[in-house]
């Protein structure tokens, strides 16, 4: 079983920046692809991005790209989500998972292991 905790969340202002940060425990050698997902109150969960293990490959959604950036510390088992020039519109729980898998997928059933959320929120 692999164990993943958030943190880093909070309130911040539009044009801000937050880093979370997700720590991974347990059996992480089982783990592969890492990633966020969110979800904003009355929406659906919604893929954020992703990283492969060696993080050399990455994917975001059209959403955040450009403004999010995805790290991971294997040695630490520790994954970040660096997010600059927030809006409104990225409020929501964040979610870190983590898949068996090799391959990047957007889907929330490819990912086995998920934290329990973080919060975070962006004034206008």
């Amino acid at each position: 079983q692999v164990q993943l905790v958030e943190s880093g969340g909070g309130l911040v202002q539009a044009g801000g920046s937050l880093r979370l940060s997700c720590a991974a425990s347990g059996r992480t050698v089982s783990t592969n692809v890492m990633g966020w997902f969110r979800q904003a109150p009355g929406k659906e969960r919604e893929f954020v991005t992703a990283i492969s293990w060696s993080g050399v490959t990455t994917d975001y959604s059209d959403s955040v790209k450009g403004r999010f950036t995805i790290s991971r510390d294997n040695a630490k088992n520790t994954m970040y989500l660096q997010m600059n020039s927030l809006i409104p519109e990225d409020t929501a729980v964040y979610y870190c998972v983590a898949s068996t898998r090799g391959t990047i997928l957007r889907h929330d059933y490819a990912y086995a292991y998920w934290g329990q959320g973080t919060q975070v929120t962006v004034s206008s």
